[in-house]
């Protein structure tokens, strides 16, 4: 008598017939069910094997919302530019969980995500939930532009007459430098924290919370520092350090906002 289908698998399985393993899912239906969607998303035409390998170190990224920025993991920290802005991003990379990779900024918050598979996933604070950023192409390093005494004069008039318009009243800019490198910093530092204030001028409450501000200083020293003494917004970079040791413009606007 022929049993039914069901039948030959029910008794299959309570005796441990080879039967049962026709219903075993192959390795290439379970390497199928583990591609990530995401992954499908940002490369849907290269095996996973080759997703880490095939992105260079230096490359340009465009998320879904159509943010462009440079991801330079070439140089001795991550750095990271956004299109639509001058500023640096120095980034510090962790283990994240999954076998993923995080990468933060210097106030802790997560930046980039580099999943397991290959894809990043960038956090801005206009996007907290992150969202899928596609690799376009190799790009050139991310270097500081060196800049002379004349230019630094220059940025720092602009830095101060940016900032009082914002704030409605006189915020002067100073500087202190020594050598080229400290110049060239100090001039980045000069820009991060002037867009920095106007930020948050530009929200509620801001110019309230920068009323203790009065001046701001920026110069070059063994350590960075960055606080506010006797109304005075102190910057130290260390030239020796890198772009590690200047301040992004989350931290500056933490330093200015806190008590």
């Amino acid at each position: 008598m022929r049993l039914p289908a069901v039948a030959l698998l029910i008794l299959a399985a309570m005796t441990g017939s080879p039967a049962i393993a026709q219903t075993k899912t192959s390795p290439r239906q379970k390497a199928a069910e583990a591609i990530s969607p995401l992954r499908d998303f940002l490369f849907p035409d290269k095996p996973d094997t080759t997703r880490r390998a095939s992105a260079p170190p230096i490359a340009r990224y465009v998320s879904e919302s159509g943010i462009g920025f440079t991801f330079d993991r070439a140089a001795p920290r991550p750095l990271l530019r956004f299109e639509d802005s001058s500023e640096i991003w120095v980034l510090r990379a962790e283990a994240g969980p999954r076998g993923d990779t995080l990468y933060k900024n210097d106030t802790g918050r997560v930046v980039l995500r580099d999943t397991k598979v290959g894809g990043l996933i960038l956090f801005t604070p206009q996007h907290r939930e992150g969202e899928a950023a596609a690799m376009t192409g190799a790009a050139g390093a991310i270097k500081l532009p060196l800049l002379g005494p004349k230019q630094l004069f220059q940025r720092l008039a602009v830095a101060s007459s940016k900032v009082s318009t914002a704030l409605h009243r006189q915020i002067a800019f100073e500087a202190d430098v020594e050598t080229p490198l400290g110049t060239a910093m100090v001039g980045d530092a000069v820009m991060v924290v002037a867009t920095s204030l106007i930020r948050m001028a530009e929200r509620p409450g801001g110019p309230q919370a920068l009323a203790r501000i009065t001046k701001v200083y920026i110069t070059e020293g063994p350590k960075p520092v960055s606080e506010i003494r006797n109304g005075v917004l102190v910057i130290i970079v260390a030239p020796g350090m890198g772009l590690a040791s200047r301040p992004s413009s989350e931290r500056v606007a933490y330093v200015a906002s806190s008590r």
